[in-house]
This record gives C-alpha cells, sequence and structure tokens, in this order.
C-alpha cells in the first residue's frame, strides 16, 4: 500500500484560481511566468529591468510557490541585483498535472532551457527541501549553465530520508521518487551554499551534513542550530542570506572551499 500511494505521501500540493494568485504575485512585484505555449509556470519579476544576476526558487513539498514569498523579499532586500523567479511544480497552484519525479524534473528543465536561452545573464539555482534535489538535479544537466546553487534544508537523497523515518520497511526498494542530490551533484563543480536546520525534525541535519561533506565543488555551510524544519530566519536581514549571496557570486578556485 505504502509504495502504490508513495506519490500522495511525498506530495502535499495546494491548490488556488489564477487570478487570485496574480493578486498575490502583485504584491511583491510579480507577475505569471509564461512558457512558450502562454501556460503559467510560475512567477518573474514584473519589472523587467537588467539584472545582474537570476536566481530561481524550487519550493518544497507543500503548499504552492507563492508560498515562499520570503526568499523574494530576503534576495530583494539586499539590494544586491538579484531577479527572482518562483518556479511552480505540475499539479502546485494553478498549475495543471500531476506532481511525481519524471513530471517535475521535465517541467523544471522546460523552464530553465528557457532563461538560458533567453540571454547571457548567469542563472543560479535555490531548492529548498524537496526542491534541493531538482536543483540539484538541474545543475548536473546544465553544469556550465547553472552559476551557482543555495540549498535550505537539503538531503543526500529522498531515499535516505524515508529510511531514516521508516528503518523497519525496505523504502530503498519501494521508493520510485528518489531525487539522489548526492548522484547529482557528483557532475556538478560550481559554488554551492548549504542552509541546514540543527533540529531539523524532517530532514535529519545529519543528510545535509552528509550531502555537504560529498560535495567536491566550493562550498559553504551555515547551520541554525535551533532551528527546526520550518522555523529558519527568513526575514530579510537575517545574517545568512548577504553571507549566502557574497560566496555565490564571489569568483571561486576549482576544489571544496567555506
Amino acid at each position: 500500500m505504502l509504495a502504490t500511494l508513495q506519490r500522495q505521501l511525498i506530495y502535499f500540493p495546494s491548490k488556488a484560481p489564477l487570478d487570485r494568485l496574480a493578486v498575490l504575485a502583485s504584491a511583491i512585484n510579480l507577475e505569471a511566468w509564461r512558457d512558450e505555449d502562454g501556460e503559467v509556470i510560475g512567477w518573474r519579476p514584473g519589472e523587467h529591468l537588467p539584472a545582474r544576476k537570476r536566481i530561481v526558487v524550487f519550493h518544497g513539498n507543500a503548499g504552492y510557490a507563492l508560498d515562499r514569498q520570503y526568499f523574494v523579499t530576503g534576495l530583494q532586500a539586499l539590494r544586491d541585483d538579484w531577479e527572482v523567479f518562483l518556479f511552480e511544480y505540475p499539479g502546485y497552484g494553478a498549475r495543471k498535472g500531476k506532481p511525481s519525479e519524471p513530471t517535475i524534473k521535465a517541467a523544471a528543465t522546460r523552464a530553465l532551457k528557457s532563461l538560458l536561452q533567453a540571454d547571457s545573464q548567469p542563472v543560479f539555482l535555490l531548492g529548498e527541501s524537496l526542491g534541493s534535489g531538482v536543483a540539484s538535479y538541474l545543475a548536473a544537466s546544465f553544469p556550465d549553465e547553472v552559476a551557482g546553487l543555495l540549498l535550505i534544508t537539503p538531503f543526500s537523497s529522498l531515499t535516505d530520508v524515508a529510511a531514516h523515518h521508516y528503518p523497519f520497511l525496505p523504502v530503498r526498494m519501494m521508493l520510485s521518487e528518489r531525487y539522489n542530490s548526492m548522484e547529482s551533484l557528483s557532475h556538478y563543480r560550481g559554488p554551492v551554499a548549504f542552509l541546514l536546520a540543527g533540529r531539523d525534525e524532517v530532514v535529519s541535519t545529519e543528510l545535509g551534513q552528509q550531502l555537504y561533506d560529498s560535495y567536491q565543488g566550493p562550498r559553504w555551510l551555515y547551520i541554525e542550530p535551533h532551528a527546526g524544519h520550518n522555523t529558519l530566519p527568513y526575514q530579510p536581514g537575517a545574517p545568512w542570506w548577504g553571507r549566502a549571496s557574497a560566496f555565490l557570486t564571489l569568483p571561486h578556485q576549482p576544489g571544496p572551499g567555506r
């Protein structure tokens, strides 16, 4: 039964009509991000002004993209020329479809390709929890084009998360949704910033530490010792915002760094 229902146990999408979401987006100066067919695939900056760098946010497994307004306000508060895109998964928000690892990865790949083809501005990726698996996959798929990653409460693989919570079940055999970030990052060498919660009750802190320890490119680690999975300090001005941004955007030499 668990094997059959695993996607219902992994993905917790919230749905909302497009007009309602558009109102929420306009409050933070975002507008609909559409693909070449006119389908809304997320939310993009409303003022199309030249920016030095862009970052695409891949959110966690619950809610929808506009629940992550704090990523927009946190990055914009840096006044560091960040242009923030919020990507929406199939089956979330007003987007049609059903979430799964294949459908999410395919949709994310198309969205990133469209940005990369638009101009030569650098593109960074932010992955939150489940989204860290998506961002890591894209970095492996476009290792020369993705300028850097910010991974928040990431995991080594989703099977490791499941094995941590259900050690009495053969989850490594059962799971079709794997999101193997450790494997993905073995094919990438750009800068990666890691933000972990010291008391993460959903994704064990040790799994994020394992991913950090295994990474062979330039890396930066910040652990918020008293935070849980959903209680990290996202308010504008939190010290880690500026430190992560500075690390990602400075020139890096190949190999591990802190």
